[in-house]
């Protein structure tokens, strides 16, 4: 399209030649002339000087520069370069359509329901009393268990699983691996040290317009139920305990691990390979950054870092004092040397 149409659907305001073609989306460093970029974090700046690309998504206070002899470079002012980078890229990429039909290899129940417009891919199972949405989209092997319930606009990728009586909202979308309601960690000690498991029988709970990515599990409880709320993004690798409660458009990135009972806020972020204690709750708007430990509640609003984790600001300055400890350490020791009373030279 057009460059100026492309500013029109984005509603953003453009510096430059309105005729330029544009085909594609793509990063600073990889763009082409035609193709369209973006800068949200100005420590990539710099790249704007070398780009090739035909135009570039930014904020209305950034300044352009170009080494000579390249072409200048047309600016598309937006309020949010990264939201309107990723709806170019849908313009240009429209997702993959599957027919409607059940392939001869899936096995489908008699009792089973199946909504209109659904595609139901090779070696799929789905058990009696589950009952589908419109327009749902089963690639290969995807198994449920008995009496599960899904909304309209599903999608679920290969290999993945959801277990008997998981309840799963509209326009949910499910990456390779992931297991909806395999068994909580519960296991009750017996007098002889052996373990006696819980029965694991309450649902999960998918609310509508969450993601769920690669290989991540999110456990069934043994009473009430687990809860994903809406438009909540869970990465590869994460593990959700029996009984949690993940709040409205929350993220957990990958590896993350919540222990059982772990409640979530709204709008929270947890970074990498955060882990949480069970037991405990996370306010609306918490940031926990990567590879902390939670042991204790976090406030709402507050950014909580290290392990155990703690307030942010305190924990920087705690890693700046453990930078010094060997020149503290020195310090302390040639203090203590002086302090000391000489000693007596005897007769």
């Amino acid at each position: 399209m057009k460059l100026g149409e492309l500013a029109a659907r984005l509603g953003c305001t453009l510096e430059g030649d309105a005729q330029i073609e544009i085909h594609g989306a793509e990063g600073l460093e990889a763009a082409k002339p035609g193709e369209v970029s973006f800068l949200s974090n100005r420590q990539y700046g710099r790249e704007l000087f070398t780009t090739r690309a035909s135009a570039v998504l930014v904020e209305n206070k950034v300044l352009i520069r170009r080494a000579a002899k390249l072409p200048a470079l047309a600016a598309l002012r937006s309020k949010n370069p990264y939201l309107d980078f990723a709806r170019t890229i849908e313009f240009f990429h429209q997702p993959q359509e599957y027919l409607p039909g059940i392939h001869p290899t899936a096995v489908v129940a008699k009792s089973a329901k199946i909504g209109e417009g659904a595609h139901i891919g090779p070696l799929c199972f789905i058990d009696d009393g589950v009952e589908i949405g419109r327009n749902a989209v089963f690639h290969s092997v995807v198994t449920l268990y008995r009496n599960v319930k899904i909304g309209d606009d599903f999608l679920a990728h290969s290999q993945t699983v959801v277990r008997e009586n998981c309840r799963i909202g509209n326009r949910v979308i499910l990456q390779s691996g992931v297991v909806i309601g395999g068994d909580g960690f519960g296991f009750a000690k017996r007098a002889d040290g052996s373990w006696h498991k819980i029965l694991q029988h309450a649902p999960v709970v998918i609310e509508d317009d969450v993601e769920i990515q690669s290989n991540s599990c999110i456990d069934r409880a043994t009473v009430g139920e687990t809860r994903i709320r809406r438009g909540a993004k869970i990465d590869d690798l994460v593990l959700v305990g029996h009984a949690c409660e993940v709040g409205e458009d929350t993220i957990l990135c990958g590896q993350v691990g919540l222990a059982g009972s772990t409640h979530i806020g709204n709008r929270c972020i947890l970074a990498g390979q955060v882990g949480s204690a069970g037991h405990l709750e996370i306010g609306d708007g918490a940031t926990i950054t990567s590879q902390s430990g939670i042991a204790s509640d976090v406030p709402p609003g507050a950014v909580y870092s290290g392990s155990p984790g703690t307030e942010n600001r305190l924990w920087l300055k705690a890693m700046a004092a453990l930078n010094r400890l060997p020149e503290m350490q020195k310090t302390v020791r040639d203090l203590a040397a002086k302090a000391a009373p000489s000693k007596r030279v005897g007769k």
